[in-house]
């Protein structure tokens, strides 16, 4: 046994559909058969319109075959010329039992079978045979239904309403050359053959309300012969007025909700731009010098630094510095300490003299009392260290003192607590 190819399925092309019903099932099958005395082979493709199969019987396989199922129709030759002659009218009473008028005289019974997919007998009077096919697979039997039923059926149906008359009053020749003509036609330009055999209102209404029928739809669909062009003009759209109406206003007043409201963007960078402001204030304090001891008589030869003017000043106002006084009261006793008061930097200060002149020290207040003699000394040496500053330097701190006034007022400085 052989797989049934695409050069068998070639072979049938030109073989008529034979239709057997299975007697218990009641199932109908197509069935098409080939034989050539040449090469003496034989194959059937059956289908149930659904599936497809077939076989491939060489020369010994037909032999071995009629011998298992016509035991008593058969003999054994001992030449091989007999053997041959005996093949070949087996396999012209196969093709005479396997045509229109052949089948109806037989009968189709299906079998079970280990050796194949689909098995089924025919049989009648003192003849029998059994077919044992194999399943062709669904990309191969669609291709053969469509092939050699499908399309075939369409361009039929498409003579069968073209003609004026109907198909079993015409002859065979005028048939036969409606059919060729048809089937060129079909042949060249396949696409354009079966959209006008199927767009034909007769045809493709016959055909549903026929495919209803099979499916038992209860409502089975009318035969229309003129099918009227729709109005396929698109829909206008809606006037202005109406989508007026219809669209819900765009700014609309959002509802008021029990969460806090935010403020707006504008409002919070400006809040944000202050608080960072005030940060930064805070965290940069203005230094604190701490407060130098009161020296004693033993250090009359040290000399004492006069602190910067910035890190001294406090400003009172805006774009003011207010010097401490030099004199001040923290002692113990009451007496008075003086403390080095911080520089004041202006614009129309005269410049230092040079070293070695000396300048007179200013008159301290007429309530106190004259200070010791020491505290002239380094008072001495603190204004001849304050002369040695450049104008440069006295420019750079006035330029701090402005910048620092332009940004506001700094937060007081304690100076030096009482010491006990």
């Amino acid at each position: 046994m052989e797989y049934l190819s695409e050069e068998h399925v070639k072979l049938l092309l030109t073989k008529e559909w034979l239709v057997k019903s299975d007697s218990e099932s009641s199932t109908p099958y197509l069935l098409k058969f080939y034989a050539s005395t040449v090469d003496l082979t034989c194959c059937v493709l059956i289908t149930d319109t659904k599936n497809a199969w077939g076989e491939v019987l060489s020369s010994n396989q037909i032999a071995r075959r009629w011998r298992d199922c016509n035991s008593q129709n058969s003999t054994s030759f001992a030449e091989e010329e007999e053997e041959e002659a005996w093949r070949i009218k087996c396999l012209e009473f196969l093709t005479s039992a396997h045509s229109i008028g052949g089948l109806s005289a037989l009968s189709l019974e299906l079998v079970e079978s280990n050796f194949s997919d689909f098995a089924f007998t025919l049989g009648g009077g003192n003849f029998r045979w059994r077919w044992e096919t194999f399943h062709l697979g669904p990309r191969m039997s669609a291709d053969v239904l469509s092939k050699h039923l499908i399309l075939p059926l369409i361009s039929m149906s498409h003579i069968a309403f073209s003609s004026a008359d109907p198909l079993g009053a015409t002859s065979e020749a005028d048939l036969e050359k409606s059919v060729d003509k048809v089937g060129r036609t079909a042949r060249r330009t396949l696409d354009t053959h079966v959209r006008n055999a199927l767009s034909k209102p007769v045809l493709a209404t016959t055909l549903r309300r026929i495919t209803a029928m099979f499916n038992f739809v209860p409502d089975l669909p009318r035969i229309v012969a003129d099918a009227q062009a729709p109005d396929l003009t698109p829909p206008s759209p809606p006037t202005a007025s109406r989508a007026r109406a219809t669209t819900p206003p765009r700014h609309a007043a959002p509802a008021r909700s029990s969460s806090p409201e935010w403020p707006s963007p504008v409002h919070a960078t400006h809040t944000e731009s202050k608080t960072e402001a005030k940060a930064s204030s805070q965290a940069k304090p203005p230094s604190r010098m701490p407060a130098k001891p009161i020296p004693s008589a033993a250090d009359d030869s040290v000399t004492e630094e006069e602190p910067e003017e910035d890190d001294h000043a406090v400003p009172a106002g805006k774009g003011k510095v207010v010097p401490h006084s030099r004199w001040n009261t923290n002692s113990r006793d009451g007496s008075p300490v003086r403390s080095v008061p911080p520089k004041r930097a202006t614009p129309d200060q005269s410049p230092p003299p040079k070293a070695g002149g000396s300048r007179k020290e200013p008159s301290p207040p007429a309530s106190s009392s004259p200070p010791p003699p020491k505290k002239a000394k380094k008072a001495q040496v603190s204004d001849s260290s304050d002369e040695e500053d450049s104008e440069q330097e006295r420019k750079k701190r006035l330029a701090r003192l402005k910048g620092s006034s332009t940004r506001g007022a700094k937060q007081p400085v304690k100076r030096g607590g009482r010491r006990f």
